[in-house]
């Protein structure tokens, strides 16, 4: 399906949802609100149409450093799939290079390209950890995320300072305490989200 043909389905879709709403699509406040949501749909999920080989293209260098690789304090946001609803805040990646390292954008350009994808934290964590993994088959990766979800904070348990944590580690981080202990003091936070 061309995208504009998916742009203008979708844009109905959000007009039956006003209705259903009890809204009136045609008042003037309204009006342009079907174009507006699917063009953030289309902007939330645009890691659908990203491919992690395309992203990482030509950055993964021969190199014989081997002690830890840390980026921290990255940024994300993510649609939660369960409500539609977002969810957003930190994640903190490190691996360990077994002769190849990655340039240092491409981690938040992953986290981003899998971010933005209907999700879980969960899934997206181990994603991230997969995708290093698999790409420079280091010795090991680690990957930390830290978020409030809007799902947990606007509805349901309705906790305002609720921030989920999830890790996913790899080789010598899953094996050896001490590379893991490092990681992990390495990225304590002492602010909040």
């Amino acid at each position: 399906m061309s995208n504009e043909k998916s742009n203008g389905r979708m844009e109905a879709l959000i007009q039956d949802l006003l209705k259903e709403l009890g809204e009136s699509p045609g008042r003037e406040g309204l009006l342009k609100t079907p174009a507006r949501v699917s063009r953030m749909f289309q902007f939330f999920t645009k890691g659908y149409r990203q491919d992690v080989k395309q992203l990482i293209n030509s950055a993964v260098f021969k190199e014989k450093y081997s002690e830890m690789v840390i980026v921290k304090d990255i940024d994300f946001f993510s649609l939660c799939e369960h409500h539609l609803i977002p969810f957003y805040g930190k994640c903190h990646i490190a691996y360990v290079p077994d002769g190849k390292i990655l340039g240092l954008s491409k981690l938040p350009r992953i986290v981003e390209m899998f971010s933005r994808r209907l999700q879980v934290q969960e899934r997206l964590t181990q994603q991230i950890a997969d995708t290093l993994f698999e790409c420079l088959k280091p010795q090991g990766v680690g990957v930390v995320m830290e978020a409030r979800h809007l799902c947990m904070i606007m509805r349901g348990v309705e906790k305002l300072n609720s921030v989920a944590t999830t890790s996913a580690m790899l080789g010598t981080f899953r094996t050896d305490v001490k590379t893991r202990s490092e990681f992990l003091t390495l990225i304590e936070r002492h602010h909040d989200l």
